[in-house]
């Protein structure tokens, strides 16, 4: 089983006399007014928790920090403040020899330009960080081809970096990251030099492994539809902080200031949403069995809005929505399906999707 990540207090500062500029900014310091002086807060008081086997999505624009972050949890960037903790222990306090050592048995990465060796084959791409573990050749190749074969390129072993396409380079970077069997998965921006389509099919990918894997997963993107489809919870950078950190539903039906509202505004909320998010609780002058009529539609708690629209356009009452046990947790209204989307025309689509 995977384990947990934790970020306590996280500061990266460049530049002139760090520790002092931490101090200043733990004071309330404007990061450019540091900037000003030649210094500059790259990442300022993160702190997040990541459960095991969970993804864990950091989403921000260029130089939001959100790239600094990541690079700390495993230490190619060292914390000027804070700490680190993964597996039991402080990734922080590690010596580099011990900190190799974690890097080579309990983390890996997949970059976003994949980083493949081009004078090697695909399999032996694949088994790299196996050689770096010092792992017995027959072994690696076994595990190597294992893991090829969980991405989908069995057949393509002692194929060359330069014979595939650039979906199928990413899936030997993502092969080689599993291939190591760590428990933690660093993914900086891994899926964003590929063309849509490509991109796409790699989420589905990666989505459909995890089912499986169970791995604990930080993706770093700038991409908010890559985030609210990835993301079991998602963290919102902007100049260095973290200033929301929710599932998909909390960022779009609650942002935490007018930044991530902005960053949301454009989403397709018909796609993202569930009956959970979107229900009316009060269900105090309902009845115990249902909420509205007899001839009412019911849903669970993540039933998808497009399932939503439709119920309600069928039946013109609003939707039920019951738990596990049949008892009604919550009433959905027309008139509330349409709030969330912004307009009736929007509804009215969503309704026949």
């Amino acid at each position: 089983m995977s384990s947990r990540l934790e970020a306590e207090q996280l500061y990266k500062v460049f530049g002139r006399r760090p520790d002092e500029a931490v101090d200043r900014l733990r004071e309330g310091a404007d990061r450019e007014g540091l900037r000003a002086e030649g210094t500059t807060a790259a990442v300022i008081d993160a702190s997040f928790t990541v459960d095991p086997g969970q993804i864990f999505v950091v989403m921000g624009l260029s130089g939001s920090g959100k790239s600094t972050l990541l690079r700390m949890l495993n230490g190619l960037l060292e914390p000027t403040a804070g700490h680190v903790r993964f597996d039991g222990q402080d990734l922080t306090a590690l010596s580099d020899r011990e900190l190799r050592a974690v890097r080579a048995q309990k983390i890996s990465m997949v970059f976003q330009h994949f980083a493949l060796f081009p004078h090697r084959s695909v399999l032996e791409n694949a088994a790299y960080g196996l050689a770096v573990q010092g792992v017995p050749k027959a072994e690696r190749v076994e595990r190597a081809t294992e893991a090829l074969e969980l991405c989908g390129l069995k057949g393509w072993e002692k194929s060359w970096p330069d014979e595939l396409s650039g979906g199928m380079q990413q899936r030997v970077g993502l092969a080689r990251a599993l291939a190591t069997d760590a428990d933690l998965l660093l993914m900086d921006e891994s899926f964003s030099a590929l063309d849509p389509l490509i991109r796409r099919d790699m989420q589905d990918q990666l989505l459909q492994l995890q089912k499986t894997l169970k791995k604990t997963i930080v993706f770093i993107t700038h991409d908010l539809n890559e985030a609210m489809r990835l993301g079991d919870r998602i963290a919102v950078m902007r100049d260095g902080r973290i200033v929301q950190i929710g599932s998909a539903e909390d960022i779009l039906v609650r942002p935490a200031d007018d930044y991530v509202a902005s960053f949301t505004k454009d989403v397709d909320r018909s796609r993202v949403l569930t009956a959970s998010a979107v229900m009316d609780t009060d269900v105090s002058g309902a009845t115990a069995d249902c909420g509205c009529a007899d001839d009412c539609e019911t849903a669970t708690p993540d039933t998808p809005f497009t399932e939503l629209c439709a119920m309600s356009a069928r039946s013109g009452h609003p939707v039920a929505v019951l738990d596990a046990k049949h008892r009604l947790v919550g009433v959905v209204a027309q008139e509330r399906l349409i709030g969330f989307l912004g307009d009736a025309e929007s509804a009215q689509e969503a309704a026949h999707a």
